[in-house]
């Protein structure tokens, strides 16, 4: 059975294609159209298939899909043994609920940390009990470099190339390219290094579109050989959801 999972996000849309837990097609869309799917069916016998977005509407998307393939609704009702203290799940995004499933599916009964580097970054917390205590929520790298540009008099706009800081600058743009870079580093060490004094086997896991610079900046941290980098941790999640909700218990 082949499941096509979309993952509509702030900035790109991925398509991911399933056999099992196998994942046999990945791609990524700045400028997503049906004729996108079209070139995936022709390639996989399509049966299910969901939408995840991390905007509101996804009919647009759904009236590509012909009847005879059983669609499968993504939403944070799907628990995949996932235990939730998270007190409003209904604002939960999709995307973070997603990445708590898979953790919590592919490395059962371990302690996690799972870290999404995008235009937020995003700390989710699940505990080997299989509990999702929840996070935080904070600006992106190109949010922080954009914020301080857009809400400053005199600061310049920078454009990321995507290489580290030091601290301190020796210039403004450099002391912005600190504050921003340095910051996040530190910021995330401060989280790992908290959850990790109660948690001494605790796996992190490193997600989103900044997840390279990210694990680099980590690598040579006291926490680098609890590092886990994948890429595809949202689509592997609703892929879980589906396999364990529509088929399991069917």
């Amino acid at each position: 059975m082949f499941n096509l999972i979309i993952d509509i996000g702030n900035t790109t849309t991925k398509l991911a294609v399933f056999q099992g837990r196998e994942l046999c097609f990945f791609e990524r869309y700045s400028n997503f159209g049906k004729a996108d799917l079209e070139a995936v069916w022709h390639k996989f016998p399509i049966q299910k298939y969901s939408v995840s977005s991390v905007k509101s509407e996804i009919k647009n998307v759904l009236s590509f899909f012909p009847q005879h393939m059983q669609y499968c609704a993504f939403h944070t009702g799907l628990r995949g043994n996932v235990v939730s203290a998270y007190n409003t799940m209904d604002t939960l995004g999709l995307d973070r609920w997603a990445k708590v499933v898979a953790v919590n599916q592919l490395y059962p009964q371990r302690d996690a940390l799972i870290i999404d580097m995008g235009t937020c970054i995003t700390f989710d917390i699940l505990e080997a009990e299989g509990i999702y205590r929840g996070g935080s929520i904070s600006l992106g790298v190109a949010m922080r470099f954009k914020a301080l540009a857009h809400y400053t008099g005199k600061l310049p706009s920078i454009d990321w190339d995507g290489k580290s800081a030091e601290f301190p600058g020796n210039s403004t743009e450099d002391s912005i390219r600190a504050g921003v870079l340095v910051g996040i580093k530190q910021e995330i060490l401060g989280y790992i290094a908290e959850i990790s004094a109660k948690k001494p086997n605790l796996l992190i896991f490193l997600t989103g579109g900044d997840a390279d610079f990210l694990k680099e900046q980590l690598k040579n941290s006291i926490f680098a050989s609890q590092l886990v980098q994948d890429p595809h941790l949202v689509v592997k999640g609703i892929n879980e959801a589906i396999n364990f909700e529509y088929v399991q218990k069917l």
